[in-house]
Order: C-alpha cells, then structure tokens, then sequence
C-alpha cells in the first residue's frame, strides 16, 4: 500500500512537470491570451513525447488514487 502512495506522489510530480514544459506559444503576451494566432499546429519529436506521456500519467494518476483507496480497507 504504501508502494501505491509513492508511485502516486511520484506520478503527480512529473504530470506536473511535463504540463509545464508544454509550450502553447511564445512571449509573456502568451500568457495573458496573446501570441499567435495559429489555431493549429502539429506536434513533432518530443513535443510529440512529452503530450504522449502526460496523457498517460493523466490516466494512471486517478487509476492509482482509485487503486490507493480499495486497498486502504
């Protein structure tokens, strides 16, 4: 049980971290809704990777909270 609340606490960390290195667009007008007014762009290599993997940790975060919560009875 306690292996479950680590790999959680681990899961949130990097989910927290590769939703920050998400860059939607650039400069500080970015940030208060400016910037590019690209609608769509296509992801390619690790921008690719890191979208990849937090939609992956995005799903095993609750699946781990759900596990970490049946077996805590």
């Amino acid at each position: 049980m306690k292996i479950l609340s680590i790999a959680q606490i681990v899961v949130s960390v990097i989910l927290v971290v590769l939703i920050l290195l998400q860059e939607r667009s650039s400069g500080v007008g970015g940030v208060f809704g400016g910037g590019t007014t690209e609608v769509y762009q296509k992801r390619r290599g690790v921008e690719r990777l890191i979208f990849a993997a937090t939609i992956i940790l995005a799903i095993a975060f609750p699946i781990l909270a759900i596990l970490n919560f049946i077996l805590i009875k």
